[in-house]
């Protein structure tokens, strides 16, 4: 059996199986969701589901890798488990938001990069220290950016751990294809983990992830995009390949940022029900029949980058000019969607 089956196996089952006792452990120490004017559900629902999802990915991946792959990952595994911490301290109601965006998430990306894992796009370019301080200055951004992105992403059932786990899919079949043994096990145990929990999370959910769960998908979503490396593509594919990957939260974050400034409310700052989701439930999907079309949008980001992966240089460019039109005409028409607003608020 190879080591990404494994790891998919083990993640799979350990993440279905904890998640019970984690739903009663969340319950009994109080942490549970209320409803609310900017949630869609209508009964206190458990938080602390994303340790479910921790230990499947760990367990995972401290089953199948050796000694020299674990070294390899040490960076990987201490960042992400630092926002984990952090983001469970905010489930509790022990931290800031900010917290989380200006000092978990960063220093989380400096241990990655510590650990040699980094954006490899200006030393193409530019080279040298420039081109260095360049890509680590962007795989911060990034790491921040995704983790973020996945944080404000799980406001439904199901919607977080489903983009996850697609994702995660298209990594694994990406870093296989190029014969990445690490990022397809640590893929595969990653989608294993969103899927077995995805059981209980998908409408009507019993329990959520909360945002310790959130930005641990995150961060690995944002590291991965990091780590896929495809020798036979062109450098343009090469880049590219992430971000359509991860097409669909990177959509939802846009979508929202816009849409939020232009009202003049901070985006990471203003929750409310204005996410792409949202808007396409009310235009009579349900939150089922959305959280579905958002898992559709990441499967045709999926297959947009295997298309960029295996094109030339034009190829690639064509597809990234074409996601970038259909990103647009999608931001244009789900702006007209209704949906409800936030209100500034008022100085103090």
């Amino acid at each position: 059996m190879s080591s990404g089956l494994l790891a998919f196996l083990i993640g799979l089952s350990a993440s279905l199986f904890l998640t019970l006792p984690v739903r009663a452990l969340a319950i009994r120490v109080g942490m549970v969701d209320l409803p609310g004017p900017r949630k869609v559900h209508l009964t206190p629902i458990p938080l602390l589901g994303g340790l479910a999802i921790y230990g499947g990915v760990m367990l995972a991946i401290f089953s199948v890798f050796d000694g020299p792959a674990r070294a390899q990952s040490f960076g990987i595994f201490t960042g992400a488990t630092i926002v984990a911490i952090f983001g469970f301290l905010d489930d509790r109601g022990w931290l800031h938001h900010q917290i989380k965006l200006f000092l978990a998430m960063p220093l989380a990306a400096v241990i990655l990069l510590a650990s040699g894992v980094h954006a490899n796009i200006f030393e193409v370019l530019v080279g040298g220290k420039t081109g260095t301080w360049l890509d680590g200055a962007l795989t911060i951004v990034w790491v921040v950016g995704i983790t973020a992105s996945f944080s404000i992403l799980d406001h439904m059932d199901g919607l977080c751990a489903g983009v996850a786990a697609m994702a995660s899919a298209f990594f694994a079949l990406l870093a296989y294809l190029n014969g990445q043994t690490v990022v397809t096990t640590l893929a595969a145990a990653t989608l294993g983990a969103a899927a077995g929990f995805l059981r209980w999370n998908f409408k009507p959910a019993k329990i959520f992830m909360g945002d310790g769960g959130a930005m641990f998908l995150g961060f690995l979503m944002a590291t991965l995009g990091l780590k896929l490396r495809l020798a036979q593509s062109s450098n343009l594919a090469g880049w590219l390949a992430p971000v359509l990957i991860l097409g669909a939260t990177i959509f939802d974050t846009t979508l929202v940022t816009i849409s939020r400034s232009r009202r003049g409310l901070l985006p990471f700052a203003t929750p409310g029900k204005d996410h792409s989701a949202h808007r396409l439930a009310n235009l009579g999907l349900g939150q089922s029949g959305a959280v579905v079309a958002m898992y559709l949008g990441g499967a045709i980001g999926g297959c947009a980058a295997v298309v960029a992966a295996y094109s030339s240089t034009l190829g690639a460019a064509i597809v990234g000019l074409l996601a970038i039109a259909v990103t647009v005409l999608a931001v244009t028409w789900l702006e007209r969607a209704p949906y409800e607003r936030q209100r500034r608020k008022s100085p103090a």
